[in-house]
């Protein structure tokens, strides 16, 4: 029997919305270790990662927030990964806000890199979250992992990521809100970005069929982070920063569906919600029917819902 790895990462440091603290609790009153279970799969709830010592830095950015509570989660999430990614073969990571993938992608692709494989990531997203220290103005730092684990510069004070993951085996969708530095910066490192106009003109399979074919060529491992902000927040409120024009119902899980189909994802984040602004446990619920179809269960094993 496959056996999968639960962590949670109640941070809300890197965003300025409180609520996403409570995140892996809803995730788990949702019933997601329940309904991995059903699908056969050997679940252990490790239960929720703590921050490091936190250090005493300070950076030249002043608007920069909580900068020694991002190293510390970034240090203790970073070796969780690494050891769950050794330890089962499948982590998954329940947000949340997302700066806790800087830890959760840097340790594993350490593991990745241990076993002589290349690290590819889908980001699911409607930001990049390619800023810097030194390029964010909101100082929110759940807008800098991406250019954290793929070793960019303007980290100060951080632990150097062991395996920096190559942009070039990133694939980024859903993407509708990008400042100005981000998107110098994405097309710099070379980055794969399908914008929702690009998938409102070439659907969700022809872009995710491509990256997955390259993903299989190169015999990759490959990480989903899956923010709730790429849905549409007529489907998804929970999330501190909501972007409408998002992935529909249907969209987000045509690509869960194909995920599965592949055989080729060995991890996944799930992250940024915030229970707090939920209507209904609406967003935790389709966040966790999510993560159920990209474990592989079927339209016609879904059951109606009454509320």
């Amino acid at each position: 029997m496959k056996t999968c790895q639960i962590l949670g990462v109640p941070t809300q440091s890197g965003t300025s919305e409180r609520g996403c603290i409570m995140g892996p609790t809803a995730f788990r009153i949702a019933g997601l270790p329940e309904i991995l279970q059903e699908l056969g799969w050997q679940v252990e709830d490790v239960g929720d990662a703590v921050p490091a010592a936190m250090p005493d830095v300070s950076h030249s950015n002043p608007a920069v927030r909580n900068l020694d509570a991002i190293i510390a989660w970034t240090k203790s999430v970073g070796e969780r990964a690494y050891e769950m990614a050794k330890a089962c073969d499948f982590p998954i990571f329940l947000g949340g806000d997302h700066s806790m993938s800087a830890g959760t992608v840097s340790g594993i692709a350490r593991h990745t890199q241990d076993l002589g494989q290349p690290q590819f990531v889908l980001w699911l997203d409607a930001h990049t979250d390619l800023h810097t220290l030194h390029t964010t103005t909101s100082g929110n730092l759940h807008g800098t992992p991406v250019a954290y684990f793929t070793g960019q510069s303007g980290f100060e004070g951080f632990p150097p990521p062991a395996a920096p993951v190559d942009p070039r085996n990133m694939c980024m969708m859903g993407i509708r809100s990008v400042d100005q530095a981000e998107k110098r910066h994405v097309a710099e490192i070379g980055i794969t970005v399908f914008d929702m106009r690009a998938i409102d003109e070439q659907g969700i399979v022809g872009p995710l069929t491509s990256f997955l074919d390259r993903v299989r060529a190169a015999n990759g491992r490959l990480h989903v982070s899956l923010d709730v902000d790429f849905l549409d927040p007529d489907i998804a409120p929970a999330v501190g920063t909501t972007v409408n024009g998002g992935a529909t119902f249907r969209e987000a899980h045509l690509i869960m569906e194909m995920l599965h189909d592949s055989g080729l994802v060995t991890s996944l984040d799930l992250a940024e919600l915030n229970p707090f602004l939920d209507v209904r446990a609406k967003t935790a619920l389709l966040m966790t029917d999510l993560a159920a179809s990209l474990f592989g269960r079927r339209v016609l094993e879904r059951k109606t819902r009454t509320y």
